[in-house]
């Protein structure tokens, strides 16, 4: 788990000042599995951080995002949820109780020859289906 000494520390290092709104957003998403959303965020911090505003989440989440600090996903139409997990890896959702785990994968072994006129981003790999608690119940 990382505290927001560590954090802190971590973006001293690479000359990022953050602000103590950003780094408690920061703090939760690096401590979350959850993949949480901007409602999400919100509500685990507004008592901790009265001051915080869902403008001030988004605009935060955006500033991270240029930083390359936290990845955010848009996993169905318009549902933008928020990984601080930043390397290569994959999601799945489960379409039961809509929970999001990462997996390990390796998105370099992807064969992209058929893009050789293209400049590649970012390569996001994203499963739906049955999540193994859900199975049980079913």
């Amino acid at each position: 788990m990382k505290t927001l000494e560590d954090l802190s520390n971590e973006l001293k290092k690479k000359n990022i000042r953050l602000t103590h709104q950003r780094l408690k957003i920061l703090e939760y998403l690096s401590n979350s599995k959850t993949h949480p959303t901007v409602e999400e965020i919100y509500h685990a911090l507004k008592n901790e951080v009265p001051s915080l505003s869902k403008t001030t989440i988004y605009n935060t989440l955006n500033y991270l995002s240029e930083l390359k600090l936290i990845k955010t996903l848009i996993v169905d139409d318009n549902e933008a949820r928020f990984d601080a997990v930043t390397g290569s890896h994959g999601h799945f959702k489960c379409d039961e109780c809509g929970k999001i785990y990462d997996f390990d994968l390796n998105t370099e072994a992807f064969d992209t020859e058929y893009l050789d006129d293209f400049k590649v981003n970012e390569k996001i790999v994203y499963f739906k289906g049955i999540c193994p608690g859900c199975l049980s119940k079913i």
